[in-house]
Formats: C-alpha cells, sequence, structure tokens
C-alpha cells in the first residue's frame, strides 16, 4: 500500500495549487472500500512555500540537487573553519539558495502563481534547511513537502513532519513519476537564463570557497601535526631532565654524607692540632725555665 500511497501523492503535489483538494477528494472517493481511500483523503494541502518548492524539484531538478549536494559538501568541509572563514561560507550559502529562489518564482509565476515575500522567504528558508540539514534535503528532494522548513544547523529538523508521506524520506519523486512536461504558455517566453546563470555563479563561488576552506584545513592540519611532533620531543626532554636530576639529587645525597664525615676528620685533626700546640708551648716554658735557673 505504502508505494501506491506513495504513487498517488507525488502525482496530487505536482498538480496546481487550487486543484488539490478537489483532485484529492475525487481520489478518495474512487478509491472508496479500499485501504488507499482514508490515507489518501488524510493527504494534507501543501502551504504556498511548500507547493513552490515541489514545483521546483519536479521542474527544476539540477538545480535543486545542485543545492542539496553543495550543502553536503559545505557542511563536510566548515568543520574546522575560523570565523571568517564561517562567514563566508554563510555569504555563498545565500548566494545560491537567493539565485534558486529567484527562479522558483519564475517558475510559479510560469505556473499561475505570483509568489509574494513573504512566500519566497519561506522558499529560500526551506533551501537552506536542505543545505544545512541532511534530513531536511531527504524531504526535500521526495517532493511532498507540505510545510514548509527552517533549519539553524544545532537543533533537529522535524523532516517527518513536513513531508505528506513520512515514508517518502529517501525516496525521489522521480522515481514514482515521470518529470512533468513544461507549462503551456499563451505567449512564448524567452528562456529565463540568468536565474541559472547566477545559480551556476554562486555554485561556482561555493566550490571555490569550499577549496579555500579545505586548503586551510589542510594548512592547519599539518601545523597541528608539527606543533604536536614538538610536544611530545619536549616531554621526552622533560623526562630526560628529570631523570638527570634524579640522579643529581640521589649524588647530592652521597656527597652530604662524605661532607659529614671529612667535618668530623677536620674537627679531629683540629682538636689534635691544638692539643700539640698546647704541648709544645708547655714542653718550650719548662726549657725557659731550666736555663734560667742555670743561670
Amino acid at each position: 500500500m505504502a508505494d501506491d500511497l506513495l504513487a498517488d501523492a507525488a502525482e496530487l503535489y505536482g498538480l496546481p495549487l487550487a486543484d488539490f483538494t478537489p483532485r484529492r477528494d475525487a481520489r478518495a472517493k474512487a478509491l472508496k472500500g479500499t485501504d488507499l481511500a482514508g490515507p489518501v483523503k488524510a493527504l494534507k494541502k501543501p502551504s504556498t512555500a511548500a507547493w513552490v518548492v515541489n514545483l521546483l524539484v519536479r521542474y527544476e531538478t539540477e538545480q535543486v540537487e545542485q543545492v542539496i549536494s553543495v550543502g553536503a559538501l559545505l557542511r563536510e568541509a566548515q568543520t574546522g573553519m575560523d570565523s571568517a572563514q564561517l562567514r563566508e561560507l554563510t555569504k555563498q550559502r545565500r548566494q545560491l539558495t537567493a539565485a534558486v529562489t529567484t527562479r522558483a518564482r519564475g517558475l510559479a509565476r510560469e505556473h499561475g502563481l505570483r509568489v509574494t515575500e513573504a512566500v519566497a522567504t519561506q522558499v529560500e528558508g526551506t533551501l537552506t534547511a536542505a543545505m544545512i540539514d541532511a534530513d531536511a534535503a531527504k524531504a526535500v528532494r521526495s517532493g511532498l513537502l507540505v510545510s514548509a522548513l527552517s533549519a539553524t544547523g544545532i537543533d533537529a529538523v522535524d523532516a517527518a513532519g513536513a513531508v505528506a508521506v513520512p515514508e517518502a524520506l529517501g525516496f525521489e519523486v522521480s522515481e514514482v513519476v515521470p518529470p512533468p512536461p513544461e507549462p503551456l504558455r499563451a505567449v512564448p517566453d524567452l528562456p529565463d537564463t540568468a536565474a541559472l546563470d547566477e545559480a551556476r555563479e554562486a555554485l561556482a563561488e561555493a566550490e571555490s570557497a569550499l577549496s579555500a576552506a579545505e586548503k586551510g584545513r589542510d594548512r592547519a592540519t599539518a601545523e597541528f601535526e608539527k606543533v604536536e611532533a614538538r610536544l611530545l620531543q619536549v616531554r621526552s626532554e622533560i623526562e630526560d631532565v628529570r631523570r638527570r636530576l634524579a640522579d643529581l639529587e640521589e649524588t647530592a645525597l652521597e656527597v652530604d654524607d662524605q661532607i659529614a664525615e671529612a667535618e668530623d676528620a677536620r674537627d679531629a685533626a683540629e682538636s689534635s692540632v691544638a692539643e700539640r700546640v698546647t704541648a709544645r708551648d708547655d714542653a718550650a716554658a719548662e726549657v725557659q725555665r731550666l736555663e734560667d735557673a742555670d743561670r
């Protein structure tokens, strides 16, 4: 049943926004008495921003895939970036999502819907979420969004709650229905390549920023390894000094013992000398006394 529901959902969410509810109800009525009737009837009408993103997924698949692919690369590269590099990364993201949002507004206009600034902001926020969060990217790629997405890069995105069928996460709408034909126009328009060119330019700048960030990461890694090796060398030298100090302290204790012994020997020698001096003086005095007596 899941595959049949996905097929019905993929068809319904590719319709013009005004046609969604009557076509959904008609499909549910046609399925009355089957297990699919209830789930089809329960499919929510997409918000305007969600419908525009779903339209973009169907008609500008390549641009959406570029947004998601660049987002995945930038998420990987941003680890270890400094504040200046992160600011540049944020700038590149905004340029790319703004360019693709411009194309989304033009696409919606071709399908008879004028996109307000408020809705365009939600569309750009959803594309940004797809760049920041892997689950948000899956939700966008499904083409079955019922509400816009937002991501901070910190809190988890409720991707399952933003799609019509939670099982849609992980599949692409092109796997269920073929790419839709170009819409009929009352007056032929010249191809609008400005937005695409702008998106490609933003992509090129984002890839350039990514390359620069990767080089910066490699330089930082090399410097870290150099400093780490120096730290190991210094620690080894400290251990050598500690061992040498321990040896010197042990030698100092031995010398202290030798000094004590030498001091004792010196004191004994000085006492002996003093005794000998006294004996000599006594002998000299006796000699002098006897000589004086003979006179």
